[in-house]
């Protein structure tokens, strides 16, 4: 109504003043001009206003015709026959012109509506294919469709455990009534029409994929009602193949991980009783020979068999303090607790832990390094299992250097280097994930994992390149303290 009030309001101004335009010139003007120029206005008004305004035109400009532009002027009475006829050319000709131009402006109004539904479906259907949570994709997807239908009320209803319930919902939430009105019977989903259908002015749509039934789509009825509904029935099949699409892939994650938990639990188990069974053989075997007195063992012998079980005890230990830092970073508990702290201090603490097993560790640390804001216990089991590392992989008669110094960027470098092998650079970013070890490796492929972990912690990072003539060089950086103790001392060692 107010557009059919303002369209007229135009063309009776348009008609006005295309009047007190051609007044002047009217004496110059012929009949058929002056229609023709009183066109105007019904264009205007139907463009405007629609078909009643341009029809109001219309009618005012066959007044405007007859009282001041055909004799006598200034008054409604119509002289000759001929200007008969020109009224009724006049009325004859504008009212086919305003239905055809009001047929011209309702098409183009219609496509502009239809473009900018095709723009937004198109927008919907890219959407559907996106890889998405289904969250994010089912609040979308009813944003988009409460827009290009301008539908008060959306909402999606998906089945859940024999159940439909609203996933997602956009403008005015269903009332319980309306939840109660469109939901179908028990066992009635699967036999819902594939058609939009109306139930207390909710427009229902069942959402298929591959013949079996996903959910409900519900819009308000009116608002959906003045637009075409075969666009609507496309999209929901579409809605439902994305939604079963994305389903499936949750599921599969699921089983994935599923499959990836047994696996890890049957490599842990696999590779902890490996690595349980030899040490406590070698022991058990010692201890067993050690305290039979049926066998006459010389000093030599007995001090072989005990050493043997002091490695392999430390073996075990070792295995174990792995597993107990594994439980931490498994239970989501790793927190470092960071104190100033010398790293020559820690350095030197975590390589005469080793010394007594007898292994040529030697330490290189730069002079007044300052002190480092760090976990002392995260980062003593870094180096503990650096070292474990190294001895394992390294000649025995080759010494193991452990250097500290300070980098241009303002951090602490540690690295622990041995004269073993080497690592591969396909292989340098491997040895750091769980269970990662060489074939010929006693070890459970944790300590690297670990070591990775908990320097990761500290927002640092942990390398492996290799060691200047043959070896491997392992490295890692720490964050110097922001506070300096008023005193603090800092210790430089070699162990030769």
């Amino acid at each position: 109504m107010r557009r059919t009030f303002l369209g007229t309001a135009y063309a009776l101004f348009a008609t006005a003043v295309v009047t007190a335009g051609m007044l002047p010139l009217r004496s110059h003007l012929s009949s058929a001009t002056t229609a023709l120029i009183l066109v105007v206005p019904v264009v205007i008004g139907v463009v405007t206003g629609g078909v009643l305004a341009g029809t109001v035109s219309v009618g005012a400009g066959f007044l405007v015709y007859d009282f001041f532009f055909l004799r006598p002027y200034l008054t409604l009475w119509v002289g000759a026959p001929q200007n008969w006829v020109a009224l009724g050319v006049y009325v004859a000709v504008m009212v086919p012109v305003s239905q055809v131009v009001a047929r011209m402006n309702s098409a183009k109004a219609e496509a502009r509506r239809q473009g900018r539904e095709i723009r937004e479906l198109f927008e919907l259907s890219h959407l559907l294919v996106e890889d998405k949570s289904l969250e994010v994709l089912l609040s979308s997807v009813v944003t988009t469709l409460a827009e290009v239908f301008s539908a008060d009320q959306v909402a999606l209803l998906l089945s859940e455990e024999e159940k439909l319930e609203v996933v997602a919902s956009a403008g005015e939430p269903l009332s319980d009534a309306q939840r109660r009105c469109v939901l179908p019977a028990a066992g009635e989903l699967a036999t819902l029409e594939t058609r939009p259908f109306e139930r207390e002015g909710l427009l229902v749509v069942a959402l298929t994929a591959t013949g079996r039934p996903v959910g409900l789509l519900v819009l308000s009825g009116m608002a959906a009602a003045r637009h075409e509904r075969e666009p609507l029935l496309l999209f929901a099949n579409q809605i439902a193949l994305a939604v079963e699409r994305v389903q499936l892939r949750e599921k599969a994650l699921q089983a994935r991980l599923a499959e990836e938990v047994a696996q890890l639990a049957k490599t842990l188990v696999t590779a902890v009783s490996h690595d349980l069974r030899a040490p406590l053989t070698s022991i058990k075997a010692s201890s067993s020979t050690l305290v039979d007195t049926e066998f006459a063992i010389d000093p030599d012998t007995t001090r072989s068999l005990a050493t043997l079980i002091d490695v392999q005890v430390d073996r075990l230990a070792e295995l174990v303090q792995n597993l107990l830092d594994m439980s931490r970073i498994q239970a989501g508990v790793l927190q470092p607790r960071c104190s100033v702290a010398s790293i020559a201090d820690i350095v030197i603490s975590a390589v005469d832990d080793l010394a007594p097993r007898g292994y040529d560790i030697r330490t290189e640390i730069e002079d007044d390094l300052p002190p480092v804001d760090a976990d002392l216990v995260l980062i003593s089991r870094v180096l503990a299992n650096l070292l474990e590392n190294a001895i394992r992989h390294g000649p025995k008669s080759e010494p193991i250097t452990v250097c500290a110094t300070l980098t241009k960027e303002h951090l602490i470098e540690v690295t622990v280097t041995d004269k073993g092998p080497g690592v591969s650079p396909q292989r340098r970013h491997e040895i750091f994930e769980l269970f990662a070890r060489r074939s010929d490796d006693a070890g459970a492929g944790l300590g690297l994992m670990i070591a990775k972990t908990f320097i990761e912690a500290h927002d640092q990072r942990i390398w492996v390149d290799d060691a200047p003539g043959g070896g491997a060089r392992f490295c890692f950086t720490l964050p110097l303290a922001t506070t300096l103790p008023e005193e603090s001392t800092y210790a430089a060692h070699s162990h030769h």
